[in-house]
């Protein structure tokens, strides 16, 4: 059916056809099971003591302020991943600001956490519940001077309704936040994180959310303070701003992160050196090219617990997660697992 409508959406604007897609969501008209496949009962996972249906997420930056989660939920996703959420509401970076490049099924996006802030997300979650694993995904303000203090006040205001909270260090469209991957600042930042867990009681996972243009030194020093401060998960990873060179469209030196199919093998690198750095001992979940089971096998077998995507469905629309658990439950029976949780980290 998305192979009908996509030549219309490609016409449009990215962000407009994005848009398009959430007042369409918002009706929330699916039926509940229709994205259901048999078999399902071998992708069953446990992620920080929650049972969810299969190992496959949306990631943050497509339902921003928490409209159509619940709708997502529907489409047979095992969880989803909402924001970045600032404290205050936030319009983002001037438009055009997002661009598909379709010869290399990837996207460049420079939105700059554009969202309805932290008070009216709250607020929206509060009155409709969410029907599934919902995480919250947090950042600052462009202006903010104190990065630190917005960090804390989505913590202290949004826990309540996550599943899960994700700290976004990493995005490369607000200036200065992948300084957090500086150890000191890293340290400093996961210092008050914990400060704010003890003082409002929070038991909730609290994960971070690296980029996938470090070295292995960062990795070790990153993996060194999520130990000493018991962050919960990794998120592997957020867009790239650099490898352009093998790209094909002509819009591939626009500003800003890249995602899809070029972050393949760069995701998929970085998740193995992680998993075998921290010895299976944390959570990671793996983002960068899915969009088929195979995709999501490779990351689960180089350490990742769960993955996410979120270009991977622009590219191939709704179906795209019914398509990959039907391709996953297959890989299984030829792999001879019974289950998606015997393969994570087989390959390393």
């Amino acid at each position: 059916m998305f192979s009908i409508f996509r030549p219309f959406i490609f016409s449009l604007d990215p962000e407009t056809a994005h848009d398009l897609a959430i007042n369409s969501l918002k009706f929330n008209v699916l039926p509940k099971n229709i994205f259901q496949v048999e078999g399902e009962e071998s992708l069953e996972i446990d992620l920080f003591n929650e049972k969810l249906p299969n190992p496959i997420g949306l990631a943050a930056g497509f339902d921003k302020s928490a409209e159509v989660y619940n709708s997502l939920f529907k489409l047979g996703f095992g969880f989803v991943e909402i924001g970045t959420v600032t404290p205050k509401r936030q319009l983002g970076n001037p438009k055009p600001r997002v661009f598909r490049l379709e010869q290399d099924k990837a996207l460049i996006n420079r939105l700059g956490f554009n969202n309805h802030g932290s008070e009216i997300i709250s607020k929206r979650i509060s009155e409709n519940l969410p029907t599934g694993y919902l995480g919250i995904n947090i950042g600052p303000n462009k202006d903010t001077i104190n990065k630190e203090e917005d960090y804390y006040e989505c913590l202290s205001k949004l826990f309540p309704f996550a599943g899960y909270l994700t700290i976004n260090i990493s995005s490369p469209n607000t200036e200065g936040l992948r300084d957090f991957h500086n150890q000191d600042e890293f340290e400093k930042l996961l210092s008050g994180i914990n400060k704010i867990k003890k003082e409002k009681n929070i038991s909730k996972p609290i994960l971070v959310k690296i980029s996938p243009d470090i070295g292995t030194s960062e990795i070790s020093k990153i993996i060194e303070l999520i130990f000493k401060y018991k962050i919960d998960g990794i998120i592997v990873s957020n867009t790239t701003d650099g490898n352009r060179d093998n790209l094909l469209d002509t819009q591939k030196n626009e500003k800003g992160g890249l995602s899809g199919q070029p972050l393949k093998e760069i995701s998929t690198d970085i998740i193995k050196k992680f998993y075998q750095e921290t010895k299976g001992r944390t959570k990671i979940i793996g983002v960068g090219g899915v969009d088929t089971g195979r995709a999501a096998f490779e990351k689960i077998c180089a350490g990742a617990n769960a993955v996410q995507l979120y270009t991977g469905m622009v590219y191939k629309g709704p179906s795209v997660v019914k398509d990959m658990k039907k391709e996953l439950i297959s890989i299984l029976k030829k792999e001879n697992l019974k289950n998606i949780n015997e393969a994570v980290g087989i390959n390393t």
